[in-house]
């Protein structure tokens, strides 16, 4: 009999129904008689209870065992009985406010106190306790550094993944960083793996590149949610600068998934999985439980649209949501779609909740408002944990409305859990109400359907000019409008100015709402939807607030920070770029020359103009390059060949000089080869003698190869020089008179062509002896063409074949009397001479002669009237007349002075230079004046300070000193205490000393006497008798002296001999005693004295290294000295992940095994150590002989032998005994086994078939060296040479079960088995539990019906049930059977023949498991019943009918009814609403079939009963749900193209790109011939699939063929957008390429204008040079008629374009205008492009040029736009608009004076 449909009343229906301890039980009337008797019992009055909606008259059918509850009753029904639970085991009882009050009656209600109102109760203490704390009110927190500890979870948005760690945006602007060994335990395996193969590949001297790569990109992508947990928020400092909170996450599964049980797991719940393995139809999920056999199953259909199957890897991490829990309870169904997840309409929230512990961060969750404040929102969570809403989730950033008018109290919304808070009592989370969040998306800005990431729209580090503020929070900051659709932005408080701000008001003051600020964006965050952004001054100034601002080639400017020395002594400077950004200058790129002394050029502090040479993100470094030669350089930078044409030239540095050539590197990683023959004209043998590493080099390419990564250049000039030219220049002398023709002009020089091809260069400075503005009006007036007559030749390059002109009339006339100076030899003292100046510094200034001869400029040799001007009023190339001071031959140096020679005297110039600076209050009456104090003066100080390291002094008030540790003691006995040598000393004391030089406090360094700088001099003083200054090659190898400690580093303690010489003491040679060293800092302070010996010295280095053990052999330890239970200090040299390397002293090192690092193995992990740490070690053994030694670290070796110790080290055999459970480390993974390190000498065996108790395919992949295991000893024989392991968990744990042999089995019984080989003929498998039992099933046998494809069928690893078909025990042969039909019915025998309880249970499990099996590869197809599941109103239950004795069974089998109740699709005749039957065959339709069929033995069975309901209404409604409805659409619209490409979007989105290819070649076989657009929409559906997913080559042939079905040209056009839409811009440029070359295309100027437009604005990086090159071709390609059009389009692409160069559109309009005079609309276009990207003056030009030629109305439109622009600037009545209006008279009047003028002419 068929069911009965119904639905309860909605009147009669109550929200939630209580229901008894049994509520699982499916039979009503048991329900009603154990309700009946809870009442009875009870005695309580049941008035409150909610109306049942049974009725009386209803009855249950005879027999049938139906239930007269609906679904909805049945799920109302558990989800009440839940709650229930949770209640009692709270403590709590309901309030009754939901009409589910645990209460006896109404009294409950009417007798609780109104809300304000204090009244006496009659309740006891503890209810009276419980009412006060739910009142009150829930407090709203919001994330922060100081609230994050460790164990809170949170919710997070992936938005950086690098090759180390993963960045997390967490709620409230926080940002989390994940490392690689926190993601997944699969994850950390296969990194552990990887190390180990690159090791052993190292070790075999391999250098194979075959390894796995772990690359964190593949793995997950930007905008991903995950959820973590919270393991550190330690402080870093970083940089010496204040310390910094770094957050720490974990994403594992089993830290983020901690609480959760398999109880607690429900459909809806969150749960977050790592992937095992890749299986075909899904992926194997880890969830990290405590159940290790509860496993996940991620299908292939619910993995995401953003996610492709086949390429995610094990280890990967995705947070997953249950979608159905298997009836064996042992596989749980994910899904990872979050388009259904967050799907905001239909939000799948979890409706039950086992434990609190399901409410975590992702979490779809139904919100009870309880509270609204005007940011915030507070509620209630299926009335179990409260749930708060901060400013930022609630939503009220973005909306400047209040929230009460959003949300009211006892309204529902949906919500997200974001966060956890563990120390909240009582419990809650904080959730939030954004609806990117909920929906699990990213927050888009824009309209509908033009929706971009708003950091598109607005990139870090851009500027709002006028941000508006819209809502005010006073202690936290202000949001501001920043011209984004949805999206704003936030300014915390103290980003509001530089200084400190009061607090804002909406009302008034700078920041009230609606006033408008300029505004920085400094950062985004994802999670909360909010751009950060800053409206300091000092932020709006940074030229740069991150690395990515930075491009490459760019000029930068900044400070120099400070000067560093590497290990090697290479010196390197830093510069401060912004804040927060440093780049390093390497010693190359210093300058063009090499420095002596680069601290010199490079003080603290000073300014630098620089060039970016690289930028690494993932390392945070930037590269720059001070080279004049490249940072002046003109030349475009090349940071790639991609857009270098062959020809063009470029300046690049050589970093490699090799005899054959030279290595040249660009900017970013461009490098280029530079042959030795490419180098000059001339032979050059050897290239390292004519050229050096770090030269600069303007080079010219001459080959690219981008296949083989080529590049060759050249040095050689392509307009070689020939005989006159060379004659020509060779002839060229310095100071000879020449004359040239001006062949270029720039802004500060010009080119001179002297004749022949011979260059010269003319400076704007050197035109003329006057002012900069009579030089730059002189320049103006050079025409290009131009003669230049009596010009003077300053210098010749030789390299270049050039020469340095000057036109200046002095040097002119001193060279034509044959006075200008050219070589050092011209020089006679006291002779007036003329030059320029070339430098000015702070005290000097340098003068430059002919040849390149310079003269030094002293401040005091100046005028009085310039020397306190500004650059004392001299700027560069100015003239300068002076007269020769002095000379030194010896050094080709002179000195000049510009004082009248009357006014110097010799004799107060050396007086004034010999005083000195006169000293004050002196503490030695004797010293008046500095220059008393000279080398070896003795004289009387007063201590000021005494530091640890030196005393600091005063001579006099003016005059400081200072006296060095290592300058006070002549002796050692003269030290009272070593440790503080200085103690004795007080301050104001006075001491006897000696001058031995200066000390330069700026570098901290010993200086000579006659080194006197600054005002301030610091004299370096000495208390010893003997005043002589130490140096190294006074020093010999063993002399003794005293030192001092300076510094002490990871090695080395460095010490002071002197006050100038300083050496290095290793660790290990400061003391005999080496447990000293565990405290090296405090037995040995800065400042300590040490008795040394000088061990090595090296002059020529510099290097110097000292001991202080008393000798210098003697007692160095060697192996034989060490004996077995020494306790010694070490320092770690290497950390690797099997073992730590330590070092005793010199001739000790040794490792330290895993297993000796700690008494627990748990604990024991190398990671634990660092490099440079001391530690305790025990020798445990030495091998003299062989040179080896045993180390150990565990506790109860260096500490005490009482302490703890977990995993015991073994030194015999003898030591183990047999069922001993042990734990060691993996030694050894071979064909056999595996071998286990229990002991220094003991390695356990373990065989294979001892490894698992089931079978493992590839067990070697489970086992990796040095992994920890746990074994149970089997055989501990001393004979044996090793000890023999299992580690079976049924071995180790007791519950041991001898494996099943072939004897065991019999023909007929059925066993479950493992597909182990697949072959043609069959499959061959391996039953379960047995002793590797194996054999065939022939593919005869596999099915009822015929197999085809036996490897379609099954793969390796699969889990069938078989069936025994023969057993041959002689021949050791088994064969089995996989018919359906013969398991079946021997499982229908076993019924029949009435087994035993157990056996039905197992029988009826592994049932379960195969139709589970079935059933879960048809998830791609069951897209329409999914949507019908999720609608309780329309689903349709089939009951099956049991008898009344039945009802009456035990508890057993009634709590396995919920289990038989199955959701099926709606089927109506001749038509599956579900899709499925397209896809399915027989066999998984017989298997299904059986999934269905009651489990529950001795029953009868009886047919299903079905409802049919018509639902075609529904393809109106709500469209194409599934395959049969975009079949059924397509029968009646088969040329609808628009239907066609949303079928095959459909089977897209479901991963299916197989049958999305299909059904387009469906589509174009189906539609019409005639419907060519719709034909054409098919195939760039098919080509934007194809581009997708498929390979260039399939992508070339459906494009081949699309053309020849379809108009080429339009086809092209669209093929290029799919490349340009997909980020293909490569494969674009060929495609616009291959159009260029085909004549058919050509003639069409919109072509080259498009592919212009691309290269200039599209392409990345932009190639504004092919696009200049485009014109050319194009004039020779479009008919001439065009050429007007389309030349004019290209020079308004040259204003237009970002890339474009405006002045080279300009020089093309100026073409057209003068080819075309009388076209007045070129004249219109152009003037529009100068009005809108030139300046005024161009357009004011323009404007005249079109006045002299116009004609009346031209001329009078053209003279009011002229004025309406003039009135536009803002100078309206101004000079501007009265010239306009003058030159419109005169032009009126020449035109009455011809006749066409009017009469009388109105200028108002």
């Amino acid at each position: 009999m068929a069911g009965t449909k119904r639905k309860a009343e909605s009147a009669a229906t109550p929200t939630k129904k209580p229901k008894s301890a049994s509520s699982n039980e499916k039979p009503a009337k048991r329900a009603r008689k154990s309700e009946t008797a809870t009442e009875e019992s009870s005695g309580k009055s049941q008035n409150a209870a909610p109306k049942s909606v049974f009725n009386d008259e209803e009855k249950s059918f005879p027999r049938g065992g139906a239930s007269v509850l609906t679904p909805l009753e049945h799920k109302q029904i558990q989800i009440q009985a839940t709650q229930d639970v949770l209640f009692e085991q709270a403590g709590l009882k309901r309030t009754g406010e939901d009409g589910l009050n645990d209460g006896a009656s109404d009294a409950g209600e009417q007798d609780a106190p109104k809300a304000g109102k204090k009244r006496k109760s009659k309740k006891s203490k503890k209810s009276h306790e419980a009412d006060e704390v739910e009142d009150e009110a829930i407090r709203v927190e919001g994330l922060s550094l100081q609230k994050l500890i460790p164990g809170t979870l949170v919710l997070g948005q992936v938005t950086e993944v690098t090759p180390r760690s993963i960045v997390l945006s967490l709620p409230n602007n926080l940002i989390g960083f994940v490392a690689l060994t926190a993601i997944s335990d699969q994850l950390t395996a296969r990194i552990e793996k990887l190390v180990e193969e690159q090791e052993s590949g190292s070790a075999d001297g391999s250098d194979s590149e075959d390894y796995e790569d772990v690359n964190p990109k593949d793995m997950f992508h930007v905008g991903q949610y995950l959820r973590a947990c919270v393991t550190s928020t330690e402080e870093n400092s970083i940089g010496g600068g204040a310390a910094k909170k770094k957050i720490e996450l974990s994403i594992n599964p089993s830290l983020v998934n901690r609480g959760i049980t398999k109880s607690s797991i429900i459909v809806n719940s969150t749960i977050q999985a790592s992937v095992v393995s890749n299986e075909d139809h899904g992926l194997v999920m880890e969830m990290g439980l405590d159940e290790p056999q509860l496993k996940g199953f991620l299908p292939k259909s619910e993995v995401g649209h953003n996610l492709k199957h086949a390429d995610i890897q094990e280890g990967s991490v995705l947070m997953c949501f249950v979608s159905r829990l298997n009836p064996d309870g042992r596989i749980v169904t994910l899904s990872a779609d979050y388009q259904k997840a967050g799907n905001v309409k239909k939000l799948p929230y979890i409706t039950e909740a086992p434990t609190i512990d399901v409410f975590v961060p992702g979490t779809a969750v139904d919100l009870l408002v309880a509270d609204v404040t005007s940011t915030t929102v507070t509620g209630k969570i299926m009335g179990l944990i409260d749930a708060t809403a901060d400013a930022v989730h609630s939503g009220a950033a973005n909306n400047a409305a209040d929230l009460n008018e959003k949300y009211k109290i006892g309204s529902r919304v949906k919500a997200r859990i974001i966060c956890t808070f563990p120390g909240a009592d009582p419990k809650k989370v904080g959730v939030s109400l954004l609806d990117h969040v909920v929906s699990l998306s990213r927050r888009m800005s824009g309209k509908p359907k033009e929706k971009k990431d708003p950091l598109v729209l607005l990139p870090i580090s851009s500027f709002i000019e006028e941000a508006k503020v819209i809502r005010v929070e006073s202690r936290a900051g202000l949001y501001l409008d920043l011209g984004v659709r949805d999206v704003v932005g936030f300014a915390h408080i103290s980003r509001l100015a530089d200084g400190q701000v009061d607090l804002p008001t909406s009302e008034s003051g700078p920041f009230k709402v609606d006033s408008t600020h300029r505004c920085r964006i400094i950062g985004y965050n994802p999670m909360d939807g909010l751009f950060q952004v800053s409206l300091q001054q000092k932020v709006l100034d940074q030229p740069f607030l991150r690395l990515q601002d930075i491009r490459i080639g760019q000029i930068a400017k900044g400070k120099v920070r400070r000067l560093i020395v590497n290990k090697k002594g290479n010196t390197s400077v830093l510069v401060d770029l912004s804040e927060g950004i440093t780049g390093v200058v390497p010693e190359m790129h210093m300058a063009d020359i090499r420095l002596q002394h680069p601290d010199r050029k490079f003080r603290e502090g000073a300014s630098v103009t620089a060039r970016v040479l690289s930028v690494d993100i993932e390392k945070h470094s930037v590269q720059l390059t001070l080279k004049k030669s490249l940072v002046n350089s003109d030349k475009e930078p090349w940071t790639d060949f991609a857009s270098v044409p062959v020809g063009a030239e470029g300046h690049g540095t050589l970093v490699d000089v090799k005899i054959s050539g030279a290595v040249v590197k660009f900017y970013g990683d461009a490098t280029a080869w530079l042959p030795a023959a490419e180098m000059s004209e001339t032979y050059i043998e050897d290239a390292t003698r004519h050229f050096q590493k770090g030269q600069v080099v303007n080079v010219r390419v001459i080959l690219i190869d981008q296949d083989a990564n080529r590049v060759l250049v050249s040095c050689k000039d392509p307009n070689a020089v020939d005989s006159d030219k060379e004659a020509l220049f060779q002839s060229l002398n310095v100071g000879d008179i020449a004359r040239g023709t001006i062949l270029e002009k720039g802004v500060d020089s010009a080119t001179v062509d002297l004749g022949h091809g011979v260059r010269g260069v003319l400076r704007v400075g050197q035109l003329t002896d006057g002012s900069e503005k009579k030089d730059r009006s002189t320049m103006a007036r050079i025409r290009v063409g131009g003669p230049l007559e009596d010009i003077v030749v300053l210098d010749k390059h030789n390299k270049t074949r050039t020469v340095t002109l000057s036109n200046k009339p002095s040097l002119r006339k001193a060279a034509q009397a044959k006075k200008l100076v050219t070589q050092f030899s011209d020089i006679k003292s006291g002779a007036t001479i003329h030059g320029f100046v070339r430098a000015i510094l702070p005290e000097k200034v340098f003068v430059e002669f002919g040849g390149g001869v310079v003269g030094l400029l002293f401040k005091s040799q100046l005028p009085d009237d310039i020397k306190d001007t500004a650059n004392f009023g001299l700027r560069q190339d100015q003239s300068i007349t002076a007269r020769v001071n002095h000379g030194d031959p010896s050094q080709s140096r002179f000195w000049l002075s510009m004082i009248p020679e009357a006014d110097a005297s010799p004799t107060n110039s050396r007086m004034q230079e010999t005083s000195g600076e006169a000293t004050v209050n002196a503490v030695d009456s004797v010293v008046k004046t500095t220059t008393d104090l000279s080398f070896g003066t003795t004289t009387i100080v007063q201590i000021k300070s005494v530091k640890s390291t030196q005393m600091n002094v005063l001579v006099a008030d003016n005059v400081q000193g200072r006296i060095h540790v290592a300058e006070i003691f002549n002796n050692w006995e003269e030290i009272q205490n070593p440790k503080r040598p200085l103690r004795p000393f007080k301050i104001d004391e006075k001491v006897p000393v000696k001058v031995i030089g200066m000390h330069d406090a700026r570098n901290n360094r010993f200086l000579p006497i006659t080194h006197r700088q600054g005002r301030t001099p610091i004299f370096e003083m000495t208390l010893k008798k003997d005043a002589d200054i130490l140096s190294l090659h006074s020093i010999t190898e063993g002399s003794p002296y005293i030192a001092f400690v300076n510094n002490i580093t990871d090695r080395y303690v460095w010490a002071n001999l002197s006050a100038n010489i300083r050496g290095r003491i290793d660790y290990f040679d400061l003391t005999d005693d080496l447990s000293l060293l565990e405290d090296v800092e405090g037995n040995f302070p800065i400042g300590s004295a040490l008795r040394v010996r000088v061990k090595v010295i090296d002059p020529a280095t510099g290097r110097l290294d000292l001991t202080a053990a008393s000798s210098l052999s003697a007692k160095a330890l060697d192996l034989k000295d060490l004996q077995a239970g020494l306790v010694l200090p070490a320092r770690v040299t290497k950390v690797l992940d099997s073992h730590i390397v330590v070092q005793i002293n010199e001739n000790i090192a040794g490792p330290i095994h895993i297993e000796q690092l700690a008494d627990d193995y748990d604990k024991a992990q190398a990671s634990n150590f660092k490099v440079g740490e001391i530690i305790r070690v025990c020798v445990l053994d030495t091998d003299v002989p062989n040179k080896k030694i045993t180390l150990s670290t565990r506790p109860s070796k260096v500490l005490s032998s009482s302490l703890p110790v977990r995993d015991p080290e073994f030194q015999s055999i003898s030591q183990l005994k047999v069922h001993q459970v042990v734990r060691g480390f993996v030694q050894k993974v071979t064909d056999k086994g595996i071998f286990v390190r229990l002991g220094p000498r003991i390695q356990a065996f373990v065989k294979i078939s001892h490894l698992s108790d089931s079978y493992i395919k590839d067990w070697k992949s489970g086992f990796q060296v040095d992994q920890l295991v746990t074994g149970k000893v089997i055989a501990a024989d001393p004979k044996l040479k090793n000890p023999q392991l299992s580690l079976k968990k049924s071995v180790v744990e007791g519950t041991y079960v001898k494996p099943l042999e072939l004897k065991d089995f019999k023909v007929g019984q059925i066993v479950t088995a493992k597909i182990r080989q697949v072959q043609e003929y069959g499959v061959f498998l391996v039953v379960d539990g047995s002793k590797n039992v194996s054999g065939l099933c022939h593919k005869s046998q596999m099915a009822d019906s015929k197999v085809e494809d036996v490897k379609a069928l099954y793969k390796e690893g699969d889990a069938v049930k078989a069936k025994i078909l023969m057993v041959n025990r002689k021949k050791r042969i088994i064969n089995f059977g996989l018919k359906y039909s013969q398991i079946k019915g021997e499982e229908s025998d076993e019924e029949e023949d009435d087994d035993t309880d157990e056996k039905d249970a197992i029988a009826g499990a592994d049932e379960s498991e195969i139709s589970e099996m079935d059933v879960g590869d048809e998830d791609a197809d069951m897209r329409s019943v999914k949507s019908d599941e999720s609608n309780e109103d329309d689903v349709s239950l089939l009951h099956k009918a049991e008898d009344d004795k039945d009802g009456e069974d035990d508890e057993d089998e009634d709590t396995e009814a919920p289990a038989k109740s199955n959701v099926v699709g709606l089927s109506t005749p001749g038509f599956d609403w579900t899709g499925t039957a397209l896809d399915f065959d027989d066999y998984k339709a017989a298997a299904d079939s059986s999934s269905d069929e009651d489990t529950t033995k001795k029953k009868k069975k009886h047919k299903k009963a079905t409802i049919k309901e018509d639902r075609t209404g529904d393809l109106d409604a709500h469209g194409p749900q599934s395959v049969a409805d975009y079949e059924r659409l397509l029968l009646g619209q088969p040329n609808s193209a628009e239907l066609w490409v949303r079928y095959m979007v459909f089977q897209r989105e479901l991963n299916e790109i197989e049958k999305a290819r299909q059904i387009a070649r469906r589509a174009l076989a189906t539609m019409n011939p005639r419907e060519e657009k719709a034909r054409l929409d098919v195939w760039t559906a098919l080509l934007h699939l194809e581009n997708d997913f498929s390979s260039d080559d399939l992508i070339e042939d459906t494009f081949k063929e699309a053309c020849q079905y379809n108009d080429a040209r339009e086809m092209h056009e669209r093929m290029i957008k799919i490349y340009i839409s997909s980020g293909k811009l490569d494969k674009a440029d060929t495609l616009y390429t291959t159009m260029t070359k085909t004549k058919v295309f050509t003639p069409d100027p919109l072509l080259w204008l498009s592919y212009a437009t691309f290269l200039l604005s599209t392409l990345s990086p932009p190639s504004p040079s092919r696009a200049h090159a485009l014109l050319p071709r194009a004039v020779q390609s479009v008919p001439a008629e065009q050429h007007r059009y389309l030349t004019s389009k290209f020079a308004a692409l040259e204003y237009k374009s970002p890339n474009g160069d405006p002045e080279r559109g300009r020089t093309i309009f100026e073409g057209l205008v003068d080819l075309y005079p009388k076209r007045g609309d070129l004249w219109d276009m152009y003037l529009s492009l100068e009005m809108g990207h030139g300046g005024e003056e161009q357009v004011r030009g323009l404007f005249e040029r079109m006045s002299k030629a116009a004609k009346r109305k031209r001329g009078e439109k053209m003279f009011a736009r002229w004025r309406a622009w003039e009135e536009g600037l803002g100078n309206g009545g101004g000079k501007g608009v009265d010239r306009v209006l003058a030159l419109e008279q005169e032009w009126r009047e020449k035109k009455v004076g011809k006749g066409v003028g009017r009469s009388s002419i109105d200028l108002g």
